[in-house]
């Protein structure tokens, strides 16, 4: 049976009108009773420093273990000897890091309502470059998830091959066991991943610090060399490294993008999270490209870098296979940071109108819903499209982030000459040099990874642009047609007639009652309708109303072929054609307090009043919900 809503009651203790009380009433002395926060609600749902750290850094961090080997793979062309420029070549993406750290410093300062790279473009260099950013970043949002879920699953993989014919299975299950995570609040998925973070994070310096320790490597993995030296050793060799190595920088931008989701001060909080980033990816770097320089390690079959240099600090035993198990884990949370970043720039895009709305809507808890499930949806079209293979994925990977870091390079460039605070002249410089960095790094990208699949980053980045223009251009011709923002040029007049209400019945019940009720208050006339498919019925429906004798005329509709909402609609339209007043159609509906049942009930309710108001114009839809608790 309907159940009577009891929040009433509760809602009298915090009446404004208690403070008129006389001051002997028992109640005048008593202090408002504090509204209890709901999950969600308040700033310690909201993220510190710490937790910033793990919740957007691990795909970053985690970068690691694919971004030295990228280099080495590179260089190897030139001959095995050639591996140990791995650590000149850190060196300088090294320092690029470190010109991206303060650049991104700045942009949190700049724009504390997150949107990072887009944010930039979008204010400093106008709607087009903000677009392209936008564009960007998507794509490598993405493809964050999907390499970082693919790596992890191949990881795995190597220490349980089991799961080998199972790449793509195990990744979907991961991305969907992520994705449940962070529908339920991303302060909590922040809390789930502080432990494998901190794990990786002890691990990787763990291999570097034993590793220098040793005088030689404990133990030897792998066998056969990747390639032959069939390159000379040149600039174009150098910088087709440094270029791949930079994929280990992707994520650094993250921070920048979701400063809303920090405590207050945010700016202060997330600038925090930056610089401990920088500092903590700028060590693990320099620290492997040290071991791979002193013990030449070299790109071998089976096993990545990072495991030789793990077996290298740790031996080949159970600390081994630990050691790679965690950074398996590692990899396959990387893809968090996207949960938490793209969600933020989807719901500035919305609110500029180059998404749907929905997109900027969030739920009682922090997150941004429609966000974190097309993040999950495109991740997992994009897996299942390359059957979770990492080297499909890999050349596609640092092109999007780079055409971001250029941009908000640039942007700041302008920014600065634009404001001209004190000392701008060096920090503009600064931007300059990281925007000719990034763009030179972008281009080679570019070029040699262009046949392998950097072209398809060339096509989706227009197609995505193209997307946000046609949203933005229909948001404005609606707005324009709708005169939104401006008042209309007369006052409303009340309609002469009364409204007439239809109350649409789908059989008598302890819901009538009240339905009847509430249309009998909403208009002059009511008519209850209800369909009937025989004779035999119709008469019974009928019988029972004139028992009943509510005092509102009753119109059966026949329906000899059982369907429901079209007869009614029908009805509806004849109506409406007819009457001059105003028309008003209450549908009642079932709605259980279980959302598991939900989907057993009769949809008919909705899907008329969506009929309604498609095809008849001028008719107000009203939807009665009946709670029940089964």
């Amino acid at each position: 049976m309907p159940k009577a809503d009891p929040r009433p009651d509760t809602a009298r203790t915090t009446d404004p009108s208690r403070a008129l009380l006389p001051a002997r009433h028992p109640l005048a002395g008593r202090r408002r009773p504090k509204l209890q926060l709901r999950h969600g609600e308040g700033d310690r749902h909201h993220l510190t420093s710490v937790q910033g750290l793990v919740a957007l850094s691990l795909d970053a961090l985690s970068s690691v273990a694919y971004g030295p080997e990228a280099i080495a793979l590179v260089l190897v062309a030139a001959g095995t000897s050639r591996v140990r420029l791995t650590l000149p070549v850190t060196l300088a993406i090294v320092a690029l890091l470190t010109v991206l750290v303060v650049s991104y410093r700045q942009v949190i300062a700049v724009h504390p309502d997150g949107g990072g790279s887009y944010a930039v473009a979008r204010d400093d260099l106008g709607p087009r470059a903000g677009v392209l950013a936008a564009a960007a970043l998507v794509i490598d949002y993405v493809l964050t998830v999907a390499v970082s879920l693919a790596a992890g699953a191949a990881t795995l993989a190597s220490a349980f091959p089991a799961l080998l014919p199972y790449l793509l299975e195990t990744s979907l299950a991961v991305l969907v066991v992520l994705t449940a995570v962070n529908l339920y609040g991303i302060a909590d998925s922040a809390r789930v991943l502080m432990l494998p973070t901190l794990l990786f994070i002890v691990t990787i310096l763990g291999i570097v610090a034993v590793g220098l320790a040793r005088t030689h490597p404990a133990a030897t993995v792998g066998s056969g060399v990747v390639s032959h030296a069939d390159e000379a050793l040149g600039l174009m060799l150098l910088l087709r490294a440094f270029a791949a190595g930079c994929t280990a920088l992707t994520g650094v931008e993250a921070i920048a993008n979701g400063v809303p989701m920090f405590r207050r001060p945010r700016v202060a909080h997330a600038q925090r999270t930056e610089l401990m980033l920088g500092a903590l990816l700028g060590v693990m770097l320099v620290g492997l490209a040290l071991l791979i320089r002193r013990d030449t390690v070299v790109p071998r079959d089976g096993v990545t870098i990072l495991a030789q240099l793990t077996a290298g600090a740790f031996g080949s035993g159970r600390t081994y296979q630990a050691a790679s198990v965690i950074v398996a884990i590692a990899l396959t949370l990387a893809a968090n940071t996207s949960f938490g970043g793209l969600p933020v720039l989807l719901s500035l895009l919305a609110k500029d109108r180059r998404l749907p709305h929905l997109f900027a809507l969030r739920g009682e808890r922090p997150v941004h819903r429609y966000g974190v499930l097309a993040v999950a949806v495109a991740a997992g079209l994009l897996l299942i499209a390359v059957n979770a293979r990492t080297n499909r994925l890999l050349p596609l990977f640092a092109v999007g982030v780079f055409t971001g870091f250029t941009i908000s390079q640039i942007g700041l460039v302008t920014h600065w000459a634009r404001v001209r605070p004190p000392r701008w002249a060096g920090t503009a410089l600064l931007n300059g040099t990281g925007a000719a960095l990034t763009a030179v790094a972008t281009l080679v990208l570019l070029v040699t990874k262009f046949t392998e699949g950097a072209w398809v980053v060339v096509v989706v980045v227009p197609l995505l642009i193209a997307l946000f223009t046609r949203i933005r251009h229909y948001y404005d011709g609606m707005a324009r047609e709708l005169h939104l923002g401006t008042l209309p040029d007369r006052r409303p007049e009340p309609s002469p007639a009364g409204r007439l209400v239809i109350v649409a019945l789908q059989r008598f019940g302890a819901m009538t009652g009240p339905a009847l009720s509430a249309a009998l208050s909403l208009g002059e006339e009511t008519i209850a309708v209800i369909v009937s498919t025989d004779e035999t019925d119709a008469r019974t429906l009928r019988d029972q109303w004139e028992r009943w004798n509510p005092g509102v005329r009753l119109e059966i509709v026949p329906s000899p072929r059982e369907t429901r909402i079209r007869p009614l609609l029908e009805y509806i339209a004849r109506t409406a054609a007819q009457e001059d007043r105003p028309l008003l159609v209450l549908v009642p509906t079932v709605r259980s307090t279980r959302p598991r049942y939900r989907f057993l009930y009769d949809q008919g309710g909705i899907l008329l009043a969506e009929s309604v108001r498609e095809h008849v114009p001028g008719a107000l839809v009203c939807v009665m919900p009946c709670r029940i608790d089964t």
